[in-house]
């Protein structure tokens, strides 16, 4: 098979027809063997229904449907699981997002090589203040972090080979980072591509300013499991001794000047500094990075409760 397009979706059940129509036209008239996964991530509306009339319509359509709703990093996750293609294509259901642009995106893959293309929407019709400034700040920041030279690391439309999406695990809001987490995974060689960005034609956007304090959250915790996850002595070591150093010292002084007659011990603020600064170095991080691993470890992470699933 040549493409699996993933579609994660939460309440699209006016969109779905149009773009399935759409997606359809671009691959026939490009002959690819196809499917098309749409997860449904608790749609409160009509949006399994409508996946179940594509499905009657074109076995080329799958479904799976969430029994509630987990987030797009879950359906992106799922979609990964069941993709057959060898070039696995996620895009967003609210036509904001072009198949007129599978073709190239294919063959980006299959014939320059690249293990991840992730579009690029440069002329943006979302607002400015709520999603294109916050958006170019946390694409900076995550550039400068990860050494990744993309401009739009959160566009839905991406491409991938088949084994970029067999080797990682999407959890949580991480969707936002997967170039990221696929160079961590070992696959780096990961192209741009300049993509139509379309008004959206029907219901409202699914995402709020919560998404941007989380997306950096969930950078920081990537950026650190990639450097620190199988060496985690190198940092908690480090920075454990510096403080537990750093505590000692003050700890020597505070007894010195004790021993000298200038301080009261149990009356010094610095006696109290330095104790902190000892119990700190031993216990810093700590419990976030055990909750760290334990989650990275659990057998459950990505486990989902799915009500039903199109997928023979």
């Amino acid at each position: 098979m040549d493409i699996s397009i993933i579609v994660p979706l939460f309440n699209e059940d006016e969109s779905l027809p149009h773009l399935a129509e759409w997606i359809d036209r671009v691959m026939n008239e490009h002959g690819f063997t196809y499917e098309v996964i749409m997860v449904d991530d608790g749609s409160k509306d009509r949006s399994w229904q409508v996946i179940e009339e594509l499905r009657a319509k074109n076995p080329c359509y799958k479904g799976v449907k969430f029994r509630r709703n987990y987030g797009k990093s879950a359906a992106l996750n799922v979609g990964f699981g069941h993709a057959q293609g060898d070039v696995v294509i996620t895009m967003d259901a609210d036509l904001q997002d072009s198949p007129d642009e599978v073709p190239e995106l294919y063959r980006m893959i299959k014939e320059e090589g690249y293990d991840l293309v992730s579009g690029w929407k440069k002329k943006r019709y979302d607002s400015k203040l709520a999603k294109n400034i916050p958006s170019k700040f946390f694409n900076w920041t995550t550039r400068k972090m990860s050494g990744i030279k993309l401009h739009d690391f959160n566009c839905g439309l991406k491409a991938y080979r088949r084994d970029v999406v067999k080797s990682i695990e999407v959890y949580g809001e991480m969707h936002r980072y997967i170039p990221v987490i696929a160079k961590w995974a070992g696959f780096s060689k990961i192209g741009e591509k300049v993509v139509q960005h379309r008004k959206r034609e029907f219901g409202v956007t699914k995402f709020g300013l919560n998404r941007f304090i989380n997306g950096y959250l969930d950078l920081m915790s990537i950026m650190f499991m990639s450097k620190f996850g199988k060496q985690p002595m190198h940092f908690f070591g480090l920075v454990g001794s510096g403080s537990f150093l750093l505590g000692f010292v003050a700890f020597v002084i505070v007894c010195i000047l004790r021993l000298c007659g200038h301080i009261s011990l149990t009356n010094s603020v610095w006696f109290y500094v330095s104790m902190l600064f000892i119990l700190l170095g031993a216990m810093l991080f700590l419990s976030g990075f055990l909750g760290e691993l334990i989650c990275r470890n659990s057998t459950t992470r990505n486990t989902y409760l799915i009500e039903k699933e199109l997928v023979d």
